[in-house]
Parts: C-alpha cells; structure tokens; sequence
C-alpha cells in the first residue's frame, strides 16, 4: 500500500527505504537542509516523514545526513592550456608567410606596382592567421570583418616602408632588410598574444578579486610586448648581418663602401622606425587574441597610414616614426585597460 506521501509501506525499517531511493542526493549533500529540499521536491511530505517515525522532513533528513557517509562530487579534470610549445609550427608558418610577399617586393625592386601586388597574399595570410580568438569574440564577425580588415592592416605595415622614399642604395637596401626582419617578427607577435592570453586565463582562475586580478595582469602587457621586441631586435641584428656579409667589402674609390657602412649600423631614425614596426604588429595581434577584432583592425590600418603618408607639418628623418608613434601609444593606452579586465579572458 502506498501513502499520499509517495513512500511505499513497508515493515522494519522504513528509513532505510528512503535513504536507498535517495542515496546519492545524501552522499553528495553538505547539510540536512539540502537533503530535505532534495526530498521536497521529489514529493516526500509529512505523512512520509510520519510513516518514518519522524515529526517532519527536517529531522527525517538529519537521520539521512547521519547515517549516510559522504561522498564528495568527482570533480571534472581541468582542462590544462595548450603548451606554448605545442604548436611550435603555427608562428614560425606566420613569419615565413609574412616574409615571402616581403622578400618578393624587395627582389623585385619594390616598386609600387610591385608592392601592390605583394600585400594581396599577405593580406590573406594575416587575415587567417589572425583567427582564433577566444569563442565570445564573435567568429563570424570576426571572419566578415575584423580578420580582413587586420590583414590588410598588417600588411600595409609591412610593406610601408618599402614605398616611403629614402636616400641612396645603401640606405634603402637597410631599410629591406629591417622590413624582412620585421615580416619575420609577425610569427613573434602571434607567440606573444598567445603566450599573454594564456597568462590570463591562469590569472583568472587564480584570482580570488576582481582588483587581484587586476594586480595580477598589470605587469603581463609589458613583458609580452618586450619579449616581441627583443625577438625583433635579435632578427634585425641577423638581417643586417646577412646584408653585412653580402655587401662588398669596401675598398679605395669603391662605391660598395657606403653599402657596407651603412649595413654595418642602421641610423636612429631606422632603429626607432623598427621599434615602432614592432608595436604595430604586436599590439593588434594582441587585441584581436583578446576579442577585440574592430580595434585591432583600425589599429593595424591607422599604423600603415601613419607609417607611410605621416602628417605634412613633421619633417625629418623621424618623421614616420613620430606618426607611427603615436598611433602605437594610442593604441597602448587602449589596450592595457582593456586587456586587464577579466572579460577580455572569458
């Protein structure tokens, strides 16, 4: 015979019949409230806990709690991040898909024409080698309009200072060779976007408060960008190197001399060129890992047009520079409190 409780009437012990119907709601409860919510909605009532000796579902379920061991829930195995290491191929694909459009336009004396020609395909490689951000950044979005957007971006960076007019033959032949460099350096600025997001994602489960996460992360934006910029200065040392090495050796009346000085040490205003070059590339490689495709876009397209047409009043040979400049700070100034926020990681 069944009660209007739901329990089934049995002779001895009736409790033992409830706990076996309802053993893993007691194994995994933390206290007898929990289990006499359990039991309520599973249409236990008074008549049930009478028929169990009990005055109510409150004492009923302090005899569960008692006489049922508990069993902590099996916890899922966290996930651990992808090793930096994993995929070592998927930068070192990105530096030499950057570098071939390069390489082409300077063996062909990077014209415009040339250059023109050159940024179609490493536009296409930035654009793919661009996705892949985290799952709320919007891939569709991101396909439709961020990726393009940033691969013509970075494009254009890299191929700017090739149709900006320098001095002599010298001099233009540094400038290839610190472009080259900087083509490479994209497979630096994809590691050191990946290397930052995951950083955060550990911060974040780690992090007890919204201000220690906050604490976490303010020094993590500045060791990514260095760890880019010393792998583009390593690669533009090597680039001139090589240029170095192939340049004749000078010799009395020989014009190959200033090629040779000029290889040997690249002028300030080249170097700063090439540190700029790096933020450039680095810093919407950055926002776009983070979710933030459209910045990273119109931060990569603001840097090129910086980079190759800079404002009419500045004058000199820190001119891009200076205009490339402030396009980086401004897109810096963006980035660190954007990228320290925790929704950014999600």
């Amino acid at each position: 015979m069944t009660g209007a409780g739901g329990a089934a009437t049995v002779s001895g012990d009736p409790v033992r019949e409830v706990m076996a119907r309802h053993r893993a709601l007691c194994e995994r409860a933390v206290d007898p409230l929990e289990i006499a919510a359990g039991l309520e909605e599973a249409g236990l009532g008074p008549a049930a806990a009478a028929r169990c000796r009990h005055a109510d579902l409150f004492a009923l379920a302090e005899e569960l709690y008692a006489r049922v061991p508990r069993r902590p829930p099996a916890e899922e195995p966290a996930v651990p991040p992808a090793p930096l290491t994993r995929r070592p191929g998927a930068a070192a694909r990105t530096a030499v898909s950057a570098a071939l459009p390069c390489a082409a336009a300077v063996a062909l004396g990077a014209g415009r024409p040339v250059l023109l020609a050159a940024a179609v395909p490493l536009a296409l490689v930035s654009a793919r080698g661009g996705r892949g951000g985290p799952q709320d950044a919007g891939p569709g979005r991101w396909r439709r309009w961020g990726a393009p957007a940033q691969g013509a971006g970075v494009a254009a960076l890299l191929l700017a200072p090739l149709a900006v007019p320098s001095g002599g033959p010298g001099e233009r032949r540094v400038t290839a060779a610190l472009v080259l460099a900087a083509a490479l350096s994209a497979g630096s600025a994809r590691w050191a976007a990946r290397w930052f997001r995951q950083v955060a994602r550990g911060h974040l489960d780690a992090a007890a408060t919204l201000a220690e996460f906050r604490s976490r992360m303010r020094p993590v934006l500045p060791v990514a960008l260095a760890l880019h910029l010393a792998v583009l200065g390593v690669l533009s040392f090597a680039a001139l190197a090589v240029l170095t090495a192939l340049a004749p050796r000078p010799g009395p009346g020989h014009a190959g001399g200033l090629l040779h000085l000029a290889a040997e040490r690249a002028a300030p205003a080249q170097w700063a060129a090439q540190g700029v070059l790096g933020l450039l590339l680095v810093l919407p490689a950055l926002l776009a890992r983070c979710g933030r495709t459209g910045t990273a876009a119109l931060g990569a397209l603001a840097g090129a047009a910086g980079t190759a047409v800079p404002p009419a009043p500045l004058t000199g040979p820190f001119t891009a520079p200076l205009a490339g400049g402030a396009v980086a700070l401004a897109l810096l100034a963006y980035a660190w409190p954007a990228l320290g926020r925790p929704e950014a990681h999600r």
